[in-house]
């Protein structure tokens, strides 16, 4: 089971010192600049589109079609933006990506820089992980004074500067336009599009703007090749990927393995379920995916696999529920999380948040009335596809396929509360005193 895995990115992350960058160049680090910087930019941006490498961040778009949009003809300077602001709950693969192996990021933004015609670019980090600012800070000025960055790179006359700019810590920092305002320096909300980012983007001059995995794939397919790296997965999902399995398992963690592997494959790799228990459901891409059950335990982890039974890959954020854990309580959670973090831009998901959050706590506390499960869903409604950005449709996928999978669960919160039917200690992954709701 274990020739399942395929460490890649993750390759390094035992070694000794493996942040730092004599431990990355003596395992072939940089190796892939010199031979990016050897061909054309097209050249470049022909391997990756070759390879088939699709954005890793959710959305799954094909990384070198979105290097070719930038418009050559565009006086105005190009940037690539490197979107590190991880913070939906149980998304956790670009920050030990980041910890362990800060340089693959900065190899990988060298090519990428290259392949577009920039000459700065920018490392948007979540401000509350310091630790891994500093890390990736030490590995920039480490690879400045290698020569990797600065003016005149390995002699080819190439120049790039890389800045990595700490953001303020707001879930919709994520969405990648708000992400452009926050690094003007404005608050960080949704801009409308057209015009896209590739054509007005940062300063309004064109822009990419890539995840942490997706750019640190690209040194592998530049070393190894187009036909290694698309070797691997499934037909249109190519590659490897990090997996975050954490919840109800035995042995959480990062598995980096083939696109298309299935949770009953990860959770073999894991050890299983916690002892004595049985998976009720799951997320496979994050809280903003649609959730499954175990009827999907063999579905392929892949964007047309999780497409296919109603879901979505997201950033592959696996988290595992058992019996023990009450659906009602982890919906009302998540949606929680969105009504805090909503920027306010726009009514639906201003307005329509709150709402969810004053319904799903009648259900958790069995104070809801018959037809408030209905109430839910057309408030759901209200939001989802009517919306200034995706990041609402994502706030109310996990209610509607709760809903969809687990109604009656819902009904009973017309008459006892969710805490009764599943007390909330048992579900706990450190032991608790039972009773209580908080």
């Amino acid at each position: 089971m274990t020739d399942l895995l395929t460490p890649v990115l993750s390759a390094n992350w035992g070694q000794d010192h493996s942040w730092g960058i004599d431990a990355y160049r003596a395992q072939g680090g940089y190796d892939a600049v010199a031979k990016a910087l050897a061909l054309t930019p097209d050249a470049v941006t022909g391997i990756v589109k070759d390879a088939g490498l699709r954005g890793r961040g959710g959305a799954g778009f094909p990384t070198g079609m979105k290097w070719s949009f930038v418009p050559k003809d565009n006086p105005n300077p190009k940037y690539l933006v490197v979107n590190a602001d991880e913070s939906e709950p149980g998304t956790c693969k670009d920050m030990p990506l980041l910890m362990a192996s800060p340089h693959t990021l900065v190899e990988g933004m060298i090519i990428a820089s290259y392949a577009i015609g920039c000459h700065t670019a920018f490392a948007y980090v979540r401000g509350e992980v310091l630790h891994v600012i500093r890390r990736l800070q030490q590995a920039v000025a480490q690879a400045y004074e290698a020569g990797l960055l600065g003016k005149d790179i390995q002699g080819s006359g190439y120049d790039l500067d890389i800045i990595v700019h700490a953001g303020a810590g707001a879930y919709i920092c994520g969405e990648e336009t708000a992400l452009l305002d926050s690094l003007e320096g404005r608050r960080g909300q949704p801009r409308l599009r057209p015009p896209f980012p590739a054509v007005a983007g940062l300063y309004a001059s064109p822009t990419v703007i890539n995840n942490v995995e997706s750019i640190a794939s690209v040194p592998s397919i530049i070393n190894r090749g187009a036909a290694w790296f698309s070797s691997m997965g499934t037909e249109k999902s190519k590659g490897m990927t990090i997996y975050s399995l954490s919840g109800h398992v035995k042995r959480p963690g990062q598995f980096e393995a083939p696109l298309g592997i299935t949770l009953r494959q990860l959770l073999e790799l894991s050890g299983g379920i916690r002892e004595g228990h049985e998976l009720k459901f799951w997320t496979p891409g994050g809280s903003s995916t649609p959730i499954l059950t175990p009827d999907h335990l063999d579905t392929p982890l892949d964007y047309e696999g999780m497409a296919g039974v109603g879901s979505m890959l997201g950033t592959k954020a696996l988290q595992v529920f058992d019996e023990t854990t009450s659906v009602v309580r982890t919906t009302l959670r998540w949606v929680e999380f969105y009504k805090h973090e909503s920027c306010g831009k726009c009514t639906p998901c201003r307005e329509g948040s709150w709402w969810l959050v004053q319904l799903l706590k009648k259900f958790e506390a069995g104070h809801a009335v018959d037809g408030d499960v209905d109430k839910l869903l057309d408030v759901c409604d209200d939001i989802g596809g009517k919306s200034f950005c995706a990041l609402a449709d994502g706030a109310v996928a996990c209610v509607t396929s709760a809903v969809r999978h687990f109604r009656p669960e819902f009904e009973a919160g017309y008459a006892t509360p969710a805490w009764e039917l599943f007390p909330y200690g048992r579900s706990a992954l450190f032991p608790v005193a039972e009773g209580g709701h908080a």
